[in-house]
């Protein structure tokens, strides 16, 4: 009788299960490298987003503090070129997103509605000069919307109001509320510059509760 004698080697068997098993190991990894990339590819984004938030809002709060009293007209017809309600606001200011401290431009915010999200955009020109620049500050918020704190001269306490209507003087505070995922980030910047060309304001409408 002939004995054949086993080769040391692998089996169909063996050799596709061994393979089998290696793919399945580098599905694995490969997922992990995947939802690590995702995880840092994301992080960096809210980075990102974060950072640019935090430029957007250093931007308004130097505006804002560094609003100029300028007025415009006749000497008996003077009137602040402050103007604000609830969804734009416009003043002078020395401070440019552009330039920096070099000079006096004129600052308009608008918010935008865009796909059911609100954005801020802002626009300056020198004045005297109609070169006009324009950027987007904020982005992808459920709402934003400006307030003004108004209070008599002779008052201790003031009240909010989301359309400023007295041209002969200017709001102590504006608080920008910023809605995002039913949260609220509200941001109120002093206004530095502040008075009257008149002895008395005229009456300001008030917010009501909602």
């Amino acid at each position: 009788m002939i004995r054949f004698k086993r080769s040391a080697g692998f089996t169909l068997l063996e050799l596709m299960l061994s393979m089998t098993a290696l793919s399945l190991v580098v599905v694995i990894i490969a997922g992990a490298m995947r939802l690590g990339y995702r995880a840092v590819e994301s992080g960096g984004k809210k980075i990102e987003l974060l950072e640019r938030l935090r430029a957007s809002l250093n931007i308004i709060d130097a505006q804002i503090r560094s609003q100029i009293p300028l007025t415009a007209g006749e000497e008996e017809s003077k009137k602040y070129l402050f103007k604000g309600d609830r969804e734009s606001m416009s003043f002078a200011s020395n401070y440019s997103i552009w330039s920096g401290q070099r000079g006096y431009v004129m600052v308009a915010y608008k918010v935008s509605s865009e796909s059911d999200k609100f954005s801020l955009y802002a626009s300056e020109n020198v004045i005297n000069l109609k070169v006009m620049n324009e950027t987007k500050l904020l982005e992808g918020f459920d709402e934003i919307r400006f307030d003004y704190f108004y209070k008599e001269p002779d008052a201790e306490q003031g009240r909010w109001t989301d359309l400023w209507k007295e041209e002969n003087g200017l709001p102590e505070k504006v608080r920008i509320t910023m809605m995002f995922d039913k949260k609220s980030f509200p941001l109120v910047v002093p206004i530095k510059a502040v008075g009257t060309l008149t002895p008395l304001f005229g009456q300001i409408p008030v917010n009501k509760p909602r």
